[in-house]
């Protein structure tokens, strides 16, 4: 209410004389047209005094918080679009003190009378998802999860034995959601499910080489091929980014270290302080609700907790294959958007629940049952794979293309799963540990699906697409990534290894996928090697040796081309170079001529360029522009170049070994001037003693 005996000076107001505390009174008046053009107000004065945000928050929300649950459409509507505007323009450590507010009134909406109300809670919950997803999940996650189920008919008293009845998930309810509201309800779900189970989704930026952190690559398809948990983290660990901070603690190796002069730094991490809730913690919380429900819990796992959750899901996403799926791949009509992204949806909610199974299929008591629920779920899309558009339509190829990779991420799943010791057991002569047997307990059925899978996963590397279909020619790295556990998969049952090889040998340095398929083919050399490793794809003749010398021989020239303008690339690249060296690959032991080519390859990396400018002279090689970006990478480099001239010097004969002093005299001269002269000389001198040319 606005008073006519205080004169308003200096204050910030609206364009109709509206301070703060006006609009805060109006927020709250009887009439909804009121409250309604007062939260227009807000943004309104936000927009123009934008300094006010910041000191505003705690009573804007106190009030904005019971309009959440309003009776009024258009005041919920208004408030949405305030939201939305308002939570991308506050900090988040400003947003943290509200959030238990606005959850609590938001999961008090969520079990409103009015469905309506209940479906506009969950658009609440997707914009506190997007600002803070780990306090949404942590703090109210178990009565936001009811929400959920509450509005898609499934009970949330699902914590029977899996050998139960399915249909006894069926909640009574008589919520009936358009198939609009059950778009939202679902998408959201989903998201909600992926910020519980930490799986994320990969953004092409954080695979695109821009990026330093790349510690987000995919190893979880390749878990349960490991004996134990900890050797499994050891293998993913291979592969670090770099570091953000460039003035590391640098460290020289010793052969003893001195204990009178032990002055490592104390190993504080800020991680462990300010970084979100890890998984476990977020799915021990969600999964409290079925003992507090029922009295006990029968599966106290985190896992088992999300396998009753696909079983109690089950009915819902059946009825979504089953309402879209003919609709989408209809041959003659384009796909309605709304059962196109409805179908979407239901396939990344089974991916993000049945990822699961492969994870710790091992550890699962019923994870055969699981497997024939996934395979009653892809038996409604077999018949349409793979997935084509009715007409030309660059949208529905690209979603159409998407639904083709959750389709082949899912049946590999499944193969991968069919596999394991628990379920298919096989023993190789003279070895106790099981090993998996591929084709184990992979019906026919399943087996002409991975057959038309291999089919299509060819295609697309080679970037030929579907006939009829203009499907984009290059993958992006989300696209590229999404297809590694159906590659896994393949590496395993079918051949496929030398289209593969071939594939990452011709993608070009300056690929957005270069970078994933370096990882991936290196971790893939290194599994011959791997403590723990059980699975049964060995790279020693799975693929001819040739190939894959032709695919580290390419690697140097990959570093040249990369320059700096690829960092973590580059980084990646050097690292899978030294680990392959360091581990004596089969690949390394076995080929002379790799030895005897390499330190030539890795020595133009450290060169200047012959060709000569008139202002700059010689163009120097990658690796002064590689110091100077990050003297770990430039460090990397020369472990690498230390471990070569040392291999090179076992290796070759004493009278054609002089050919080594080419490479440490380009070393030399690349870091005349650097601050790692200093290293070099000590590897050099610590690793190759017998060589005075080299350490003096």
């Amino acid at each position: 209410m606005q008073s006519i005996t205080v004169e308003k000076v200096n204050v910030p107001m609206t364009r109709r004389k509206q301070t703060f505390e006006d609009i805060l009174s109006l927020l709250k008046h009887h009439n909804a047209g009121v409250r309604k053009d007062a939260i227009f107000s807000v943004r309104e004065l936000f927009n123009d005094y934008p300094d006010l945000i910041t000191t505003s928050m705690a009573p804007l929300f106190s009030v904005c918080a019971r309009l959440i649950g309003d009776t009024d459409a258009g005041v919920r509507k208004a408030l949405l679009s305030c939201f939305e505007w308002l939570l991308v323009r506050v900090a988040k450590d400003d947003l943290i003190p509200h959030a238990s507010l606005l959850l609590l009134f938001t999961t008090s909406a969520q079990t409103h009378i009015f469905p309506e109300i209940r479906v506009d809670a969950v658009r609440y919950l997707d914009l506190f998802m997007g600002a803070l997803p780990e306090y949404v999940v942590m703090g109210l996650g178990r009565r936001i999860l009811d929400g959920y189920l509450g509005l898609l008919n499934v009970s949330t008293k699902f914590a029977q034995k899996a050998s139960d009845d399915r249909n006894s998930a069926a909640s009574t309810g008589s919520v009936t959601l358009s198939a609009q509201s059950r778009l939202v309800v679902l998408r959201s779900l989903s998201n909600f499910l992926c910020c519980a189970v930490c799986r994320g989704s990969v953004t092409d930026a954080d695979v695109s080489g821009q990026s330093p952190a790349m510690s987000s690559f995919p190893t979880w398809f390749i878990r349960p091929f490991f004996a134990t948990t900890r050797l499994y983290e050891e293998h993913g660990r291979l592969f670090k980014g770099l570091s953000t901070d460039n003035q590391e603690k640098q460290m020289f190796w010793t052969p003893e270290p001195a204990s009178d002069s032990f002055d490592e730094d104390f190993a504080y991490s800020c991680n462990t302080v300010t970084s979100p809730p890890v998984a476990s913690s977020i799915l021990t919380e969600l999964s409290d609700c079925f003992a507090d429900r029922d009295g006990s819990c029968a599966f106290p796992s985190d896992v088992d907790f999300l396998m009753r959750l696909a079983r109690a899901l089950h009915p819902t996403l059946i009825a979504s294959y089953l309402d879209c799926a003919p609709v989408v791949f209809s041959p003659s009509i384009s796909p309605p958007d709304t059962d196109l992204q409805l179908l979407t949806v239901a396939m990344e909610l089974t991916r993000t629940l049945y990822s699961v199974v492969l994870q710790s299929a091992s550890q699962v008591s019923e994870a055969a049952t699981h497997c024939d629920d996934l395979k009653a779920l892809l038996g409604h899309l077999s018949g349409y794979f793979p997935f084509r558009p009715a007409h030309r339509d660059a949208k529905v190829e690209q979603a159409l293309q998407n639904l083709n990779v959750i389709y082949c991420e899912l049946a590999s799943l499944l193969v991968l799963v069919l596999s394991l010791p628990g379920l298919g057991p096989t023993q190789q002569r003279g070895n106790r540990t099981p090993s998996f047997s591929p084709h184990t307990k992979v019906d026919k059925k399943l087996q002409m699906q991975t057959e038309s899978i291999r089919s299509y996963v060819v295609r697309l590397l080679k970037g030929e697409g579907e006939s009829g279909a203009q499907l984009p020619r290059p993958l992006t790295p989300t696209v590229y990534i999404a297809l590694l556990p159906s590659i896994w998969a393949l590496l395993n049952h079918l051949d496929g290894q030398n289209v593969y090889l071939d594939e990452a040998v011709s993608t070009t340095s300056s690929s957005t996928v270069k970078h994933v398929t370096i990882e991936f083919v290196a971790r893939l050399l290194l599994l011959e090697k791997e403590r723990g490793y059980i699975g049964s794809f060995n790279p020693r003749g799975a693929v001819a040796d040739e190939k894959w010398l032709q695919w580290i021989l390419h690697l140097p020239k990959v570093l040249w081309e990369l320059n700096d303008g690829n960092l973590s690339t580059s980084v990646t690249l050097i690292q899978a170079l030294l680990h392959l060296l360091q581990r004596g690959s089969f690949v390394v032991q076995h080929e002379v001529r790799l030895l005897s080519t390499l330190p030539y390859c890795v020595r133009a990396s450290f060169r200047s360029s012959p060709l000569h400018t008139r202002s700059r002279g010689k163009i120097p090689g990658p690796f002064r522009k590689l110091a100077a970006s990050s003297p770990r990478a430039a460090r990397l480099a020369l472990d690498l170049s230390a471990v070569l001239l040392a291999e090179w010097v076992k290796a070759i004969s004493e009278d054609s070994s002089g050919g080594y002093e080419d490479l440490d005299r380009a070393v030399r001269a690349a870091i005349k001037g650097t601050m790692v002269k200093e290293y070099w000389a000590h590897l050099t001198s610590t690793m190759m003693p017998e060589c005075p040319t080299l350490t003096g």
